[in-house]
Order: C-alpha cells, then structure tokens, then sequence
C-alpha cells in the first residue's frame, strides 16, 4: 500500500481494482468509470480505497470539482445494496471534510444526480469546492413555488409512498 501525507497513492486504488469479482467488473465492462476505477482509462486519482475512487471531473464546475464512484457498477443510488450505502458516503464525506483545507476554499457543495442528465451511468457523487462570491448562486436548477395546497398533495404522496417503510 502506498500512503502519502494520509492519501492512498494510485498504486494501491489499483491494486484494490484487482479485488474486483469478474461479475462487478463485466457488469461495467463498457463503463467509462468502470475503466478509471480499474486503471485501464486515466484519470486525475486523487484518492482510493476497495470501497470507492476520487478522481477530478474533466469538465469542473470549478478547479477541484471531484467525482467519488463506489467501486461496484451501479448506475443510481437506489441501485447500491443498502450495506454499502453508509461505507460510500463516509468516503464521500471524507472528500467533503479535507477539500476545503487543500484547496484554500470556504466549502462544498455534495451533489448526486439520478438518470436525468446523469452524463455517465455508474453512480456518482460531486463535491466541488465553494468560495463566497464564486457565483454559484443556489442550485443548478430553475427554483419552483407551490401553488396553494400543491405542497400538501405532493408531501401526501411521498408519504403515502414512505409511511409503511420501517428501517432497522
């Protein structure tokens, strides 16, 4: 294992790609992250472990703006197995704790988009670094308002829809 100043070096995020059972990786065989996770398509690594890759987005909302994929091939976040969703995300957080610290930022925004403009089908999550007066303003998205009782329809149907749901 290579371990520098904390981070784990690319030769061990490699090395940990070849823990991969032949399902995970034919599953992704034709995935753009698939390849970056097991080596065979450069990226800027900027950390890695057998749960997860860091690596930079090629086309950054600001310098820094990175892509932490889970290992496995899943497209969405429904699609991760309910056990690895916390191990995942303690990585993604990670990411989010030491970002503002090496890249002299004020923040981060942490952001998951599901199929709707999802430019790569393997799950992955952003964090990009924040400044204040960076002009990100808000979310990426037009803004919306309710029109009178609309709010009360919609929460009902997520309820109805999650109320039965009980989590250990």
């Amino acid at each position: 294992m290579v371990v520098v100043d904390g981070h784990v070096g690319w030769s061990y995020v490699r090395g940990m790609a070849d823990r991969h059972t032949r399902q995970e990786v034919s599953e992704g065989a034709s995935c753009v992250f698939c390849e970056i996770v097991t080596g065979a398509r450069s990226a800027e690594v900027v950390w890695g472990d057998h749960v997860a890759v860091a690596f930079l987005d090629r086309s950054p909302l600001f310098r820094g703006h990175t892509l932490v994929v889970p290992r496995r091939h899943v497209v969405t976040l429904a699609d991760l197995p309910p056990d690895e969703v916390g191990p995942f995300f303690v990585r993604v957080q990670l990411i989010a704790r030491h970002m503002p610290e090496a890249l002299d930022a004020t923040g981060t925004f942490v952001a998951n988009n599901n199929v709707v403009s999802q430019s790569v089908a393997h799950l992955h999550v952003h964090v990009v670094p924040r400044r204040r007066g960076d002009g990100l303003r808000g979310f990426f998205w037009p803004r919306e308002k309710y029109a009178d009782g609309e709010a009360d329809a919609i929460a009902g149907r997520l309820r109805r829809v999650l109320t039965p749901i009980h989590l250990d």
